[in-house]
């Protein structure tokens, strides 16, 4: 969960730092720390898939990255860490009880990792306190399971944990429950009115005091409350709702462990390895496994044997709302635990005998499916989110700028940096979505939403229409304060599908040194990652990766500016745009590639790399929604024309001939080019699988931005 990554991350910095191996991400012999959240943020680590990083992430930014489907980010990324999220790594999954239907997927994509052609080897680690091995029975991890080995704590490990082991936590239920009448306002406001009173009864003035509600609206209401009764002090509320500048500041007051005389009030956001302890706890029902681990808040390290500590716990109702987001076989199955409890001490704790939650089950055939990254014609894409995290939890993104509505017009707002980014529930969602506005990465700017968005979208919404506040989070009914706009100078244009910034760059580069360049940099990187089966492959895609920026379209378009010297061009200081407006160069080089190597050993894989080498054309060959057709009926694509042509060109031991280019390749079945596209990509995908084939797109890719980079720096 998000309060837990920044904590997290500096408790690894410290030990790689006290072991003097923490470093950056291209240090060599060093151990880098990377957080992978929504928006703009750290993206280095993607460009050394040859260094020892340790990357660091909620269960919604990981998984959705690793189905392809990656939330808070450019779609046209989605391939490079898919690749690099399959391939030497080892995933760790903490808490894995409160993970939903995200435990299930987990365990299908280690089944797959070992099913499919991998590159490199990649292993899963799954941790918890309440761990059932059963859990990890998918249909295809089945046939794996025995090969798996369970780690736990042994003798040596109790004796030196005894403290927390043995610590004291009485038991108690409090004389009030959350009754089906909360449904209503008038009942809601009386159970958090009571609540309040209970929580201020029990609290002890010299230590801490930490309360959990089952959903964020109750745990805002309840520390409304508080904070009228108890004005003067540093209460806090934590939940998912907040934007990342507030949540680092309230990370670092929940760490500190100076304070007495605070009330916290959180939500679930806490349960999951919070180094956060109490005198008293009050908790909300829930299930059991969800219980022991807001159970260890409770007098985490024994600090509090002495004078004793307590739990108290609230019944709620059999009811569907009043239960939500669970269930009510797992919360019933938790008040029978709790019915003749009276210590929470973790020796007297009975182990979890829940079943593993219902979820969807990512299944093979939907895992290749979501290899094609191209949206459907409407611009949307295959909803993910069920295969990530229960219904109720959070799934978009919204974040605030000033700006006037003028609804004929669209935003030309710049994309988001994380700090501005604030997560909300679907549900939330429904109040707000109307004054939303959605960025079209077709048409290059954002757009009014005319539909409820899907998870893992990103919203930008007007400051002066309010919905937040940077103490109690969002909340859709704060209309009447405008909310204060988090500095976005770092911000950056949104990744749109006709943008090349790649090739603007403040100093030109001859394009045949580039592609030399790009070839070097893919020769070091496959011998620092012992890639040896697929290197020639690799050189001989990277050497004509840009052989389409000769395309009379991208060569006026490098030469717009007297800045710009004369001949074939790779990057060049003009900031002009192409004539066509789908024009991309990959498609020019990749059909240049065809045109003469068709049929050979190889072709097709080194093509599809060409062409997918910007993200932008994969899978599929068709023209976009809204693109100038071609003069006379001729074919048309991403802005290349049939009848097209490219000048010769040599470079560096090859020769591309003055080709025409021709775009049969569009229809489906067999022409005069022999197979289709799709059926050609869908070919290396069945001889490769996403891994492997993955993996090959990204290091070109990831040859080319690094020559691109080193060019500039030497200029």
């Amino acid at each position: 969960m998000r309060v837990l990554v920044e904590q997290t991350m500096e408790n690894i910095r410290e030990w790689l730092n006290n072991l003097g191996i923490l470093g950056e991400a291209r240090e060599k012999g060093k151990v880098s720390v990377h957080v992978l959240m929504g928006g703009v943020g750290d993206n280095e680590w993607a460009s050394f898939p040859e260094e020892d990083m340790i990357l660091i992430g909620t269960q919604d930014i990981l998984l959705s990255r690793a189905l392809m489907r990656g939330y808070g980010m450019s779609r046209y990324q989605w391939p490079v860490h898919f690749a690099l999220l399959h391939s030497d790594c080892l995933w760790v999954f903490d808490e894995v009880q409160l993970m939903g239907a995200g435990l299930a997927t987990s365990a299908q994509l280690e089944a797959f990792r070992r099913s499919f052609p991998t590159s490199k080897n990649s292993r899963s680690l799954w941790v918890s306190a309440t761990l059932n091995r059963s859990w990890l029975d998918t249909v295809d991890l089945k046939p794996y399971l025995d090969s798996l080995k369970t780690l736990g704590i042994d003798t040596v490990d109790r004796q030196q944990a005894g403290d927390r082991l043995c610590s004291v936590k009485a038991v108690e239920k409090l004389p009030l429950a959350l009754g089906k009448d909360a449904g209503n306002k008038k009942g809601l406001d009386a159970y958090l009115q009571a609540l309040c009173e209970e929580v201020l009864k029990a609290h002890a003035a010299d230590s801490q005091t930490i309360v959990i509600l089952n959903r964020v609206d109750r745990a805002q209401g309840l520390f409304r409350l508080l904070r009228k009764t108890r004005p003067e002090r540093v209460d806090l509320l934590v939940h998912a709702r907040f934007r990342a500048a507030e949540r680092r500041a309230q990370s670092q007051r929940l760490r500190d462990s100076n304070i007495a005389d605070r009330i916290v009030v959180a939500t679930q956001a806490i349960e999951a390895g919070v180094d956060i302890s109490s005198r008293v706890l009050i908790s909300e029902l829930a299930p059991w496994s969800s219980l022991v681990q807001r159970f260890g808040r409770c007098n985490r390290y024994g600090e509090h044997n002495a004078e004793g500590a307590k739990i108290l716990w609230i019944d709620i109702d059999d009811d569907k709302e009043m239960l939500k987001p669970y269930d009510s076989s797992p919360v019933a199955a938790a008040r029978n635990h709790l019915a003749n409890l009276t210590s929470a001490s973790p020796q007297h704790l009975p182990a979890t005998c829940e079943a593993r939650p219902l979820a969807n089950i990512l299944r093979r055939k939907d895992f290749l499916d979501l290899f094609n990254t191209d949206p459907d014609l409407s611009g949307f894409d295959v909803d993910v989110s069920d295969y990530i995290r229960d219904s109720g939890q959070p799934s978009v993104q919204v974040f605030w700028r000033e700006f006037e509505v003028n609804p004929s017009q669209p935003q030309s707002q710049l994309g988001p940096v994380r700090d501005e980014l604030c997560p909300i529930s679907m549900g939330q969602v429904r109040d707000i979505y109307k004054r939303a506005w959605r960025w079209d990465a077709l048409q290059d700017e954002w757009v009014k939403l005319e539909r409820p968005p899907r998870p893992g979208m990103t919203l930008l919404l007007k400051a002066a229409d309010g919905g937040y506040d940077a103490e109690i989070g969002f909340d859709a009914s704060l209309t009447k304060q405008s909310v204060p706009v988090v500095n976005a100078a770092e911000a950056i244009v949104s990744d749109a599908f006709g943008e090349d910034w790649r090739s603007q760059q403040n100093y030109p580069v001859v394009l045949v040194d580039h592609l030399g360049h790009a070839a070097d940099c893919i020769m070091q990187m496959c011998n620092a990652l012992d890639e040896n089966i697929h290197v020639g492959t690799l050189r001989r895609a990277a050497l004509w990766h840009d052989v389409g920026k000769t395309h009379p379209v991208f060569d006026a378009t490098m030469h717009a500016c007297n800045a710009s010297p004369a001949g074939f061009l790779a990057k060049s200081p003009c900031n002009g745009k192409h004539a066509r407006k789908f024009f991309r160069h990959e498609l020019a080089s990749a059909l240049a590639w065809l045109a003469q190597h068709n049929g050979e050993s190889n072709a097709d894989l080194v093509a599809y790399i060409i062409a997918a080498h910007h993200g932008k054309v994969r899978m599929s060959l068709r023209a976009m929604p809204t693109e100038e057709p071609a003069p006379d009926g001729r074919r048309f694509a991403r802005g290349v024309w049939e009848g097209d042509e490219l000048p010769a060109l040599d470079f560096h031991g090859e020769h591309s001939d003055k080709t025409t280019l021709n775009l049969a390749l569009m229809e489906l079945g067999e022409g005069k080019q022999g197979p289709s596209w799709a059926a050609r990509a869908l070919n290396l995908l069945e001889c490769y699988g996403p891994f492997q084939l993955a993996w090959l797109e990204t290091l070109v890719r990831l040859a080319d931005w690094r020559a691109s980079g080193e060019e500039q720096e030497r200029a």
